[in-house]
């Protein structure tokens, strides 16, 4: 694989946003969780909820379920280092859960200029398994090293509402729930008896191939086999075989652009999220690569 590592770093400094920089030196052992939670602080609103483009395709600035994936996400990369925003996420993320336990898709936005349309068109009376089931799949990664969010009554709601959600499906659920159920099955599969048979229903759906066609997304728009299962040593994982998972590999490698970083294939909805996409999967193309052994 002929990964240009030396390309990287000019990138980020020329596309990315200060916290993929920070991500991106974490993670090759130059620069520090501090740094990371520092950078998040800045997408962060005084009601503990995270906004202000944190999700790149949302750019409005008030709080949204779509930025805490995101915001989890940092939380889990600056283990063993914890914050009490995590916790704090958790109490927003409670204030804005339905009756049934779940997640609305998206609060009503304030500033719908540069968002994509599907941000704008959320129902916010209606639970959405993709956002609840994303975050908490998230957020159990966070659990691992943080008894805050480990032992949140909102964490708890949510799981149930997920195994319940998933448990009712009937038929394929789009490409993008699948996923996010099957990452969210996969981050409780040691801890709910429930996980490891929905999973291996869920994972019934996906071809052979392991390439998922988005419905509704841009033309060839689709879900890899890396998108369900990125790490190695993990349940999701032995839905795809081992030969499935290489070929992938070597086309994420591939995939690296001439000017060092990776790129999106789906709608772009303003020139900012554009660049920011670009900064955020560069970042996790890298961590893919390197927690499979290639970098």
């Amino acid at each position: 694989m002929n990964v240009n590592l030396a390309a990287i770093p000019g990138f980020m400094a020329g596309h990315a946003r200060v916290l993929d920089r920070r991500r991106y030196d974490l993670l090759m052992g130059e620069g520090s969780a501090q740094g990371v939670l520092a950078a998040l602080d800045g997408y962060r609103n005084p009601d503990g909820g995270y906004g202000w483009g944190l999700e790149p395709d949302l750019r409005t600035p008030e709080s949204q379920p779509g930025a805490a994936l995101h915001a989890f996400e940092a939380f889990a990369e600056a283990a063993p280092v914890t914050s009490p925003h995590a916790a704090a996420l958790c109490d927003w993320l409670e204030e804005m859960t339905l009756p049934d336990g779940g997640l609305p898709f998206a609060l009503p936005v304030r500033v719908p200029t540069a968002t994509a349309t599907w941000w704008t068109s959320g129902d916010p009376g209606t639970s959405s398994l993709q956002i609840t089931a994303v975050s908490a799949a998230a957020a159990h990664r966070v659990a691992a090293h943080d008894p805050a969010v480990a032992g949140h009554p909102w964490l708890e709601r949510a799981t149930r509402y997920c195994l319940d959600t998933i448990q009712n499906l009937e038929g394929m659920p789009h490409a993008y729930v699948l996923s996010f159920a099957l990452h969210f099955l996969d981050s409780v599969y040691d801890t709910q008896p429930r996980a490891a048979d929905l999973l291996k229903r869920l994972g019934a759906y996906i071809p052979e191939d392991g390439r998922v066609p988005v419905e509704g997304g841009t033309e060839n728009e689709s879900l890899r086999p890396l998108d369900f299962a990125p790490l190695p040593g993990r349940p999701v994982r032995e839905l795809f075989e081992p030969d499935v998972i290489a070929a992938d590999l070597v086309r994420l490698a591939g995939e690296q652009q001439d000017d060092g970083g990776w790129t999106v294939d789906y709608a772009r909805f303003s020139p900012a999220g554009s660049l920011e996409w670009r900064g955020a999967v560069t970042v996790g193309a890298v961590r893919i690569l390197r927690e499979n052994g290639l970098l």
